[in-house]
């Protein structure tokens, strides 16, 4: 089976050679796709009638298209956050050494959808049983968490967590729970990669098992 690194490389070589037919610069879309460029933005509300909430659920991809599913959500962004390193490219994070986690940023109606809507509908897709991985993809970058904005969010984090270990269905939780800090826009090529590479993509979210397990842990989402 292929890393996801292995199928991330492929997917980007793939566009560069897309970007030679139709005469784009080779140079900028090697630089654009591997060289890393990734954007910040402050965690702010997102505008008038818009909040934002950030998750880590593994695959950004995954849990990307994921949150695209549920009504009220505007927008999902993939990313990283909780690292040390500024400006992180794919290439950093994935080797492990920035702190960063795979992340998305969700932008929805708060009128149409909670906060305590969306982090019930987080767990339930991710395998909070999981320490530094979820499911095929292991190592710190890959670890599950909810990275609350302000006092309000923490407090229906952990409470959440707090219920579904007193409901005894697990025994630990792993899923980090921290305040949000930096949180850096992925490579372009990642964003809405479900959309743009669909064959890619549902075959490594079949061969990674992630649905299976879910089905597993929380059967009839």
């Amino acid at each position: 089976m292929r890393t996801k690194f292995q199928w991330r490389l492929t997917s980007a070589l793939s566009t560069l050679s897309a970007a030679a037919a139709t005469k784009t610069p080779f140079l900028l879309a090697f630089c654009a796709l591997l060289a890393g460029t990734a954007q910040a933005q402050a965690p702010a509300a997102a505008g008038a009638g818009r909040a934002t909430a950030i998750f880590a659920g593994g695959c950004f991809w995954c849990i990307e298209k994921d949150f695209e599913k549920l009504a009220g959500v505007i927008e999902v962004e993939s990313g990283y956050t909780a690292g040390k390193t500024p400006k992180p490219s794919y290439e950093q994070v994935s080797a492990g050494g920035t702190g960063h986690a795979e992340a998305v940023r969700v932008i929805y109606d708060p009128q149409k959808v909670s906060y305590p809507q969306l982090v019930d509908y987080f767990w339930r897709h991710i395998d909070p049983t999981a320490r530094d991985r979820q499911f095929c993809d292991a190592g710190t970058q890959y670890r599950s968490g909810i990275y609350w904005q302000n006092e309000a969010e923490r407090k229906v984090a952990e409470a959440s967590r707090d219920a579904l270990l007193k409901s005894g269905k697990f025994k630990t939780i792993y899923t980090e729970l921290a305040p949000a800090s930096t949180f850096w826009l992925a490579e372009e090529y990642h964003q809405d990669y479900y959309k743009k590479n669909p064959i890619r993509y549902n075959y490594y979210r079949k061969s990674c098992g992630r649905d299976a397990r879910v089905e597993e842990i929380w059967g009839g989402k």
